[in-house]
């Protein structure tokens, strides 16, 4: 026979409602499922994020400084620099996919920068790393012994490889004068049948030693040095840009999306006539920013390239 207890509580029951146990309920298992998805790889869609991106800068794209559809932007955060080149291509996403694909024709991108001396694909036959790696010397801008050039190694990866993205990355642990972390990351997403937006993200990390080193460099060599971005206004009414080490990123930020662009332009040209277009597209777009990237007379620059090319034929 039931207690008292038991049949007031059996009462109170059928009055009380657990509508709020089952909301609270409802909402735990909603907000941990949206942590769960917000924390799974898979539901990462970079080409949504590549849309959001060309989306938010479309305006920049279309008018800037650059007279071309591009947007630079750099930082330096906790001992790290970065810089980010976001554009617009005139080929559809299948020609930039072959065309940077492969570790050879990255050779041949980063040979155009002025400060590559050499560079050279190994594969993981011939090292003792399966990784296949970009072997790449580093120096002056003039003519210089490989000797007296800092070696770089990076690592290639293809990502991801899909009709509507692209995604490589070029990592290396060390580079020269104290930096380390280097990572070189290109994506791209298909805008039209014959457009393509491209994000060149490259940044690399600096140690004291290094910090002192890019210093002295800017103190000197690199005096009066600038970068892209506008800081605000002289006298005159021209433009004062940013210098330092920001400036110094976005400069080479810049030769390297330019020398993509660069290879990309040269791809259907005769291969025997390749090497020459893609010198003197380089040396041309560099040259539409004289205040930041002129370096050298184009005869000296496109001689100096020419010969480390046969030196990179010859030497492995």
């Amino acid at each position: 026979m039931p207690s008292i207890n038991n049949i007031k509580l059996a009462r109170l029951s059928q009055h009380v409602s657990f509508a709020p146990l089952f909301f609270a309920l409802f909402l735990f298992v909603n907000i941990n499922h949206k942590v769960l998805a917000d924390n799974d790889p898979k539901a990462f869609d970079p080409v949504k994020t590549m849309q959001a991106k060309y989306a938010a800068f479309e305006p920049q794209l279309k008018q800037n400084q650059f007279n071309r559809p591009l947007v630079l932007e750099s930082a330096e955060i906790d001992h790290r620099l970065k810089g980010d080149i976001y554009a617009v291509v005139n080929y559809p996403i299948a020609t930039v996919a072959t065309g940077l694909n492969n570790p050879e024709h990255w050779c041949d991108i980063m040979h155009l920068h002025i400060n590559t001396k050499y560079c050279h694909v190994i594969k993981g036959a011939e090292s003792d790393s399966p990784a296949t790696k970009l072997r790449i010397y580093i120096g002056k801008k003039i003519p210089e012994d490989l000797a007296d050039a800092k070696r770089v190694e990076f690592n290639y990866m293809l990502a991801t490889s899909r009709p509507d993205y692209l995604q490589i990355n070029l990592s290396a642990d060390e580079g020269p004068l104290g930096t380390s972390d280097y990572r070189i990351i290109l994506e791209a997403i298909a805008l039209s049948k014959t457009k393509t937006f491209l994000h060149l993200t490259y940044s690399y990390a600096v140690s004291v030693a290094g910090r002192i080193a890019m210093q002295t460099y800017l103190a000197t060599v690199g005096h009066g040095k600038v970068g892209f971005t506008i800081t605000g206004k002289q006298a005159d009414g021209q433009p004062d840009y940013i210098g330092g080490v920001r400036g110094l990123m976005e400069r080479n930020t810049m030769r390297y999306y330019l020398a993509i662009d660069s290879y990309l332009d040269s791809a259907n040209s005769a291969p025997d006539g390749q090497l020459e277009k893609r010198l003197l597209s380089w040396y041309s777009a560099t040259e539409k920013y004289p205040r930041q990237l002129h370096e050298l007379d184009q005869s000296d620059y496109v001689e100096m390239k020419r010969a480390e090319y046969v030196r990179q034929q010859a030497v492995h």
